[in-house]
């Protein structure tokens, strides 16, 4: 009988959690099998294997073939390394203590190894969440920012409205003067350099200070502008803070 150490499956759809087993080459792969040597789980990172290292050596003596996966494994965990030593003792070319020396020594710098990536992922993960936190921190500041100007930019315009009507008070505008014979005057400000303010009428006082309502409101328009221009950009970095979270998160 031809005997294989693989893998089972076990677990859900998009969450995988193995088994590993020895079993008759001819079952189903999710079938009949003849011992549970330990189990794998892909997922963690750095994936977690429990393992009969023992057993696995065994079965390894009397023939077990194990398949691609289930190799990497028993190397990983260091059944393999393990029947190499056995087989260097069968050959006497040092003793089974030797064998186990060697075998512990290799087995504490595997472990820490494994722990020093542990460490590196944790601090990495600490340094994205660092990361995050600061430009969620700057995200709400430019917002704050943002705002703050929108509301003064709508308080100059209040504030603008409400002189207005003060200073045209008794006014009526007119954009020309008929003359005598029917001609129409050309505007004054086309034909004459500018004057003084005290110097104005106060229908030419009127026209400047509409001129300069209607300049003050293209700015605030320009200000609501680069604010919802702002708001799409923090929107975009919240978005990118939320992957980046969700990736640190695995």
């Amino acid at each position: 009988m031809s005997v294989k150490i693989r893998l089972q499956r076990h677990g859900k759809k998009g969450k995988p959690f193995f088994h590993i087993v020895v079993a008759d080459s001819r079952a189903k792969r999710d079938g009949r099998f003849i011992e549970k040597l330990g189990t794998y789980n892909p997922i963690t990172n750095p994936a977690t294997i429990e393992l009969n290292v023992d057993s696995a050596v065994k079965w390894l003596n009397n023939g077990a073939q194990p398949t691609d996966t289930a190799r990497a494994i028993l190397s990983y965990k260091g059944a393999l390394y393990k029947k190499h030593l056995q087989g260097g003792v069968a050959k006497g070319a040092f003793s089974e203590a030797e064998a186990e020396k060697r075998f512990n020594t290799w087995l504490a710098e595997k472990e820490a190894k494994i722990q020093g990536k542990k460490d590196g992922l944790a601090k990495s993960k600490d340094d994205a969440k660092k990361v995050a936190l600061e430009a969620e921190n700057k995200a709400n500041e430019a917002r704050i920012n943002a705002k703050k100007q929108a509301e003064e930019g709508t308080q100059s315009v209040q504030d603008i409205a409400n002189q207005a009507p003060e200073n045209a008070e008794g006014v009526v505008a007119t954009e020309g003067a008929v003359v005598e014979g029917g001609e129409v005057a050309v505007a004054q400000e086309e034909v004459t350099p500018k004057k003084a303010r005290k110097d104005m009428t106060e229908s030419e006082k009127m026209d400047l200070e509409v001129q300069r309502i209607k300049k003050r409101m293209l700015e605030i328009n320009d200000k609501i502008e680069n604010y919802n221009k702002t708001n799409e950009m923090l929107d975009n970095l919240e978005k990118n803070v939320g992957e980046l979270e969700k990736r640190v998160s695995y």
